[in-house]
Order: C-alpha cells, then structure tokens, then sequence
C-alpha cells in the first residue's frame, strides 16, 4: 500500500517489550481487541512506603487519565510576563546588549532602559517586583479552559529566571514575598481541584547558574561601560530600599568567580527540598520538566521518587506522570517540544506549543491560528499523543483579547469532534495520502538554542506545521479509533472526491466492509464506494466549519 506509515508495535510485541525493559505487569490483562494498552486502569499497591526511583519506577503504571485526555492547557507565565517586550528570556536578554544568534530577545536591553534604568541599578529582581498578578482569577481561567475542552491544566512552576511561583519554604524569592504576594501555584491547585482537572506544574529551574550568568557581565560600550550589573549586589546593598532583608545571590547565585564545587551541591540540594515541597504540598498529578533528562540526575530522580510516593500514600496507586525529554526512563513520559512524532508512539507522549511566544509580548507574530491548531491536534492525536497548549496570559493574569477569540473557536472545533478524539486511540496507520504534504524544511525554533536544534535536526522538536507552513493536500489524512468506530480527519477539506488507499478492503487485514460514513456535525449524505484498492469519498462543500472535516466511519473495524 502506498503513503501509509503502520504501527510500530503490536500489543503482543509491546507487552514483550515492557517485559525486556521489566515495567511491572502484575495484574495486567490487556484486552487486545481494540488494543486498550493505552488506558490500562491503575493497579492498587497496599501500604506502601517510601521508595527509592528504581523500586517505584520498576512497580509504576501509568494513569489511565493521560493517555485519554488528549488535550491540556498550560500558562506559561511568572515575572517575565511583565515587561511588554524583549522576548521570552527577559531575564537573561536585558543584560546583554548584544544576543548573538538569540535575537528573539534583541529588544530586552533597550526596553529595559528605557522602562526600569540601567541594570547596573535596576536589574530582573526589580522587573519582578513590578509584577502584581493584580487580575489573576483561578477559578475563572480554569472554569473558562475546561469549557474550551481542556482534559489537564498546568502552571509554570518556575523558570530559569530561579523564582518560584509559590509559597517556598527553601526559597525566599517566591511569588509570596515578591511581586503578586500571592500563592500562585496554591490558587492553581484548588482551582484545579473545584472544576476537577488534573493539575501539573512545570519545572524549568536546573540551568539557572549557567543562564543568568549576564547578570554578571557590564556594558562593552556607552557611557556605563564597565559598570558591573546588579548580579554582583549584595544583601547590604538592600537596605533602605523595596527587596530589604533579600540576597540578590539567592536570586542570581554567587558571582561565577565563587562558584566552589561546594556551593553548587548546595545548589543541588536547594533544588531537592524546593521540588520535593512542590510535588507533595500541592497534589500535583503532573510533573513536567524541561530540558533533557531528569534535572541534576540522581536529585531529579529523588523528586520523581517523592511525587509517586505521595500518590502510593495518599490514594494506594498511581494518580500521577512525570513528563520531559526522555528516551526509554522507565515511570516517565516523553515530550516533545513544538513538534509531533514521525509516527504512531508505542506509549502516550505530549507535545507542547504556543500561539505566539512563551511568555505574552507585544512584538513578535502569530506562529498558530485557528487552523494550525486544529491541524496540530489532529496529528498529534493519530500517533497516539496529547497536546499541551500555552495560553500566554498577559502580566495582570488576564487572557489577551486576541487570543481568547483564537481559543474561543478552537473550542467550538474540539467540542463538535469530541468523540473522535477523546479517549480515542490510534488505528493501524496514524494516516494516509502522505506525500501530499509539502512540509517546510526549515526549523521553526525560537527562545530556544537554534544552534543545538540545528544539529538535531532529524529529530521530532520544532517540526511542527506553523501558519507560514505550505497547505496540506486536500486529501492527506488522519485517524483514531474508539470501540467500533474508524474516525478519519481530512486536514484540508475542499469540495472533491478523494481516494483513501489504507481503506481499501484488500490493502489491510484490519479494513472491512464500510457501511456508512457521516460527516461529523452535518446531515448531508456523504456518497461513498469501497473498492479493494480504496475508499472512494466525496468531501461536501456544506461543512460545519472552515477547518479539518472529521468523518465517522461504521463497518470498518
């Protein structure tokens, strides 16, 4: 058959393969019918103690709530939401008057100047406590992402910017003392639990050192040249002014000159029991970290420990994921960042975007629409994947207009094909007509290092579509699956006839006779005809929308 991708693993070969790699199975009965792999329910573990990584990894089983959700929200937000421009790595760009290849961020040291002084006086520590999150309403915003169709919600937990967005015991430049004075991850939790969504926080604090490391530099040219920035305060340089009685070092770290092997254990250590709080004060069920592995190894690995020991405790199982970039780590769960696999994922994976930036500025354009979005989903959705979107509230906690109305009709789309892609799975190729494609060949990467994404460019990360991206061909398509029905999504609907070739009745073992075929959301009869070689369809110009047609398919399965 031709333009078809298959399935990598059957359920057979992926139960052998959790066996090699010893994912406990006690208790497992898989109905293979239908291949419920995915959803397998929690298995119950009785007083349970406190583990070590290895022994609770080796007994973990992942939630079945993931694997069906298939859509999140995430705000990606804290303090360098608050200056209006300067790209997503304010924190580290208002101290460098020349980016080099970040030029996301080629804006921050001008604004910063013009906007706070100069960072030899006025650093980020002063940005964040310009911020006051003075419009932020939890309860609203999850109430409103539930209604959009979000199945989880996530919080920024912290950023490289090293400020916590919550009540910390281990870390006095906290949301709580600084800037909104609130408990943000706090007011997120309960929120999360009145209109009952999952809640995740994202964790993105382990580069900290080497990132805010411009903070201690000075200007190489101008009338302050050579004036060393506030990286280089002291606690005594406080007093009598707003942060009295705070270390800019607890903030920044000590100046790179001081940085003794001692002092970054003691770096390692803080991340530990800051983390460690994170996961078991806020009944989290997601825990998500940036970055490539888990942070500072051996301590990343402690946290994961805590975070599913506290499940074992509080519920007798397993409620809980921890998600970043892993290759084969046992208990976790893969992302990919701006991109969808190349095809169809043994285990549940998320990918992660944004309709502009990651935190909200004013310059900048769109990279998503309403289009793109749904294009997205429909992807990531047919290789067996989940989509975690940003939503980049502005600095006062509200959503931006423009965004909102973006959001607003994405939702009507997820809310008319519901049954096509929650808890839906995927068929036996993720979709068909392949080469109609014409994908862009660039890397859609920005607030990122492009020069490190460049040499990784045969991997899945920033490969997704974006609105500059070619059209896909009018009869390039999707698929999931749920019980007894074959759900096909035509990402570029246009008034034709198309051929399917993975529906032909002799071009898979797995395709039967097709008895009827409805447009999701209309009543206009679809004319159909199932040859051995395809299934012939025709695409209606009365669509219920302007995007990605969805079609249920009965007698297929």
């Amino acid at each position: 058959m031709k333009n078809r991708q298959k399935s990598p693993c059957s359920v057979l070969h992926r139960l052998a393969l959790a066996t090699t790699l010893g994912i406990a199975l006690q208790g497992y009965l898989p109905n293979i019918q239908g291949d419920k792999i995915f959803n397998k329910t929690t298995t119950v573990v009785e007083n349970a103690k406190d583990l070590s990584w290895d022994e609770v990894s080796a007994k973990y089983q992942r939630p079945a709530w993931f694997g069906e959700a298939k859509f999140g929200i995430w705000v990606h937000w804290g303090g360098q939401t608050q200056p209006e421009q300067g790209g997503g790595w304010y924190a580290r760009h208002l101290y460098q008057q020349d980016v080099g290849r970040e030029k996301w961020g080629e804006n921050a040291y001008r604004y910063h100047n013009e906007t706070y002084g100069h960072p030899s006086e006025k650093g980020y520590k002063d940005v964040l406590n310009e911020w006051k999150a003075d419009k932020l309403d939890t309860d609203a915003l999850l109430t409103y992402f539930k209604g959009v169709g979000a199945k989880y919600f996530v919080a920024l937990a912290n950023h490289h910017d090293h400020f916590d967005n919550w009540d910390s015991s281990h870390h006095p430049w906290n949301s709580v003392n600084v800037g909104p004075k609130r408990d943000i991850i706090g007011e997120f939790s309960k929120s999360s639990k009145k209109v009952q969504l999952p809640f995740g926080v994202s964790s993105h604090d382990d580069r900290f050192l080497h990132w805010l490391k411009p903070a201690f530099g000075a200007d190489k040219s101008g009338p302050k040249k050579g004036i060393p920035y506030d990286g280089y305060m002291t606690k005594e340089d406080g007093k009598g002014k707003w942060w009295q009685g705070l270390d800019p070092a607890d903030l920044y770290g000590l100046p790179p000159a001081e940085r003794t092997d001692e002092y970054l254990e003691k770096i390692k250590t803080n991340w530990l029991h800051r983390h460690t709080e994170l996961v078991t004060k806020y009944d989290i069920d997601m825990l998500w970290f940036d970055g490539h592995g888990f942070p500072y190894s051996g301590y990343g690995k402690q946290v994961g420990a805590a975070l599913y020991n506290n499940d074992l405790k509080k519920n007798g199982k397993f409620t809980s994921v921890i998600i970043g970039k892993y290759n084969n780590e046992r208990a976790t769960i893969s992302d990919i960042e701006r991109g969808v696999a190349h095809e169809i994922q043994a285990n549940p994976w998320q990918s992660i975007t944004t309709p502009k930036t990651w935190f909200y500025k004013e310059e900048g354009s769109y990279r998503h629409n309403v289009r793109t979005l749904v294009e997205v989903l429909s992807d990531v959705i047919s290789k067996n994947g989940n989509l975690l979107l940003n939503v980049e509230l502005l600095p006062d906690g509200t959503i931006p207009p423009e965004q909102k109305a973006m959001f607003d009709e994405f939702g009507q789309w997820l809310k008319l094909n519901a049954a096509a892609i929650y808890t839906s799975e995927p068929w036996e190729v993720y979709g068909d007509n392949l080469s109609s494609r014409k994908k862009a060949n660039t890397i859609n990467a920005d607030e990122t290092d492009l020069a490190a994404q460049q040499k990784k460019h045969k991997s899945n990360n920033f490969n997704e579509r974006t609105v500059k991206s070619p059209a896909y061909g009018i009869d390039e398509v999707r698929f999931t699956q749920k019980g007894d029905r074959l759900f096909m999504f035509v990402l570029n609907p246009a008034k034709a006839t198309i051929n399917i070739p993975a529906l032909g009745l002799a071009n898979s073992d797995k395709t039967k006779l097709i008895n009827s075929v409805r447009l999701i959301g209309s009543n206009e009869k679809i004319s159909f005809n199932q040859t051995n070689h395809s299934l012939e369809l025709t695409v209606p110009q009365k669509r219920p929308n302007q995007y990605t047609a969805v079609f249920e398919i009965s007698g297929a399965l």
